[in-house]
């Protein structure tokens, strides 16, 4: 199998793994907006924005240093063994902390103590299974890691049907069932789903044998931190916006631009599913011969198909609109779609570009420029918000991910140079830019249009890239 057929192969299936869930998700979306209004829309928010911010520190960096030292590392099993003792015990010994102090540490992130309390139960099973999901996708065993992905997201979305709509729409007697509190039942099918999984994941525990190396331990450490603080930093990027905004203009309009965020779901499936793919194989495949050939490719037709993506999503916005954010109230923020979308794909192509931090072991410089960019976004937030409103955190979040992605290439080139076809790539994101604005703001719902512009737009990609296209598809 050649190395692109590999590649292709792993993230499509891995994608699956990524589509699949988030299109089960996308069902859930119209669920959430039709049975919560915004505020508690803002409160299921602001609960998963702590959770990424938690699921980062517990498990500081330890999933991509396992990538790493399991593809150069002869004695795997050790690696593995390693990395599972590490977060089992850390988790373990943060949980009863956090727990004995549950109260106070409540408070202090502004959540409700039941909510907390779910949070906490959340991130500690989700941890645990960080590591045998690693082994799974390092191992090449794709599907499987798919099956179970797609097990905990079906117990999720099946348990939010049951607890959000067929309770109250059949009058079903469920003990302690608060009608008034939707919200937290949202949470509680988490907890489930979670539970289930590492039930799932069981045989990864206890078929290996459980060896702690303390050198293995030490060097997975130093590359798993920095890259913990530029997690720490992603997730500030990521979410701070939706932190401010309830304190700053209400729960309500956060609910809204939550709602609209979620428009911006498909060039987020699109990144996820690249990334879970491409990391394990960037690092299988750093040896050969035109490795650095390779990953040129990959980004050229990643950002092929991250424009392609753009200009559909913004083309057909308001049949999304409806399919996804049915609640009209929510529609007030749907002009942040198209700058969300960019920034997304800004994002993405900062995570293909981080690969030559990773393959040099250069990790600390991925904590500065996600360190720049949550100076950024922190501070333009802070400053710009409440003048501008959400308006002003959305082009926060595009301009604090277009400063990432020029700031990794400039270094790359410098520490770990690759090919990268940069006058193609700017020409179709310029085009596309054009495209997506006369779209959004002139050719909304009119879809003949639409479809013109975008069947054009792929006609002059195949015209510029028909030779290369017939050699990869001769080799594919």
């Amino acid at each position: 199998m050649s190395v692109l057929k590999s590649f292709f192969k792993d993230t499509i299936i891995y994608g699956l793994a990524t589509v699949l869930p988030r299109l089960m998700n996308f069902i859930l979306v119209p669920l959430h907006t039709d049975t919560l209004d915004t505020t508690s829309y803002s409160d299921n928010t602001y609960f998963y924005v702590y959770a990424a911010f938690f699921n980062v520190l517990l498990t500081y960096g330890m999933e991509t240093a396992f990538f790493r030292f399991f593809s150069k590392q002869k004695e795997q099993d050790k690696v593995y063994s390693t990395t599972l003792i590490s977060l089992l015990v850390t988790t373990i010994v943060v949980f009863g902390i956090v727990m004995f102090f549950n109260q106070p540490l409540a408070e202090v992130v502004n959540l409700r103590l039941d909510y907390f309390n779910y949070l906490i139960g959340v991130l500690v099973l989700d941890t645990l299974v960080v590591a045998p999901f690693a082994y799974l996708r390092a191992t090449g065993k794709p599907i499987k890691f798919t099956l179970i992905k797609l097990s905990n997201i079906f117990i999720y979305v099946a348990l939010n049907f049951f607890f959000l709509w067929a309770i109250p729409e059949f009058n079903i007697e469920f003990l302690g069932y608060d009608k008034s509190d939707l919200v937290k039942y949202i949470f509680i099918a988490n907890l489930a789903a979670s539970a289930v999984t590492i039930i799932l994941l069981l045989p990864y525990f206890l078929k290996t044998k459980w060896v702690f190396d303390k050198e293995i331990f030490k060097q997975m450490l130093n590359y798993g931190l920095p890259i913990m603080i530029a997690g720490l930093a992603y997730v500030i990027n990521e979410n701070f916006d939706k932190w401010l905004i309830p304190d700053v203009l209400g729960k309500d309009i956060n609910g809204a631009y939550a709602g609209c965020y979620k428009l911006a779901v498909f060039m987020t499936i699109f990144i996820q599913a690249f990334r879970l793919g491409a990391e394990p194989f960037f690092f299988n495949h750093a040896k050969e011969k035109n490795a650095k050939n390779t990953y040129a490719l990959i980004m050229k037709y990643f950002v092929i198909c991250g424009v392609l993506m753009l200009l559909f999503i913004v083309g057909f916005i308001d049949i999304f609109k409806s399919l996804i954010v049915r609640d009209e109230t929510y529609w007030v923020a749907i002009e942040i779609v198209p700058i969300v979308l960019l920034a997304n794909l800004f994002l993405g192509i900062y995570f293909n570009l981080a690969i030559w931090y990773k393959l040099t072991d250069k990790t600390r410089f991925g904590m500065y420029i996600s360190i720049i960019g949550a100076i950024v976004t922190i501070t333009l937030n802070i400053i710009f918000l409440p003048k501008y409103g959400f308006m002003a955190a959305a082009w926060t979040t595009l301009i604090a991910y277009f400063i990432m992605m020029m700031t990794s290439y400039v270094l790359g080139q410098k520490h770990y140079k690759v090919p990268y076809q940069i006058s193609r790539i700017v020409l179709y994101i310029g085009i596309a830019i054009g495209l997506a604005y006369c779209s959004f703001e002139y050719l909304r719902g009119i879809h003949f249009y639409n479809i013109t512009l975008i069947l054009t737009f792929i006609a002059f990609i195949a015209l510029l890239e028909k030779n290369e296209l017939k050699e990869l598809l001769r080799r594919i």
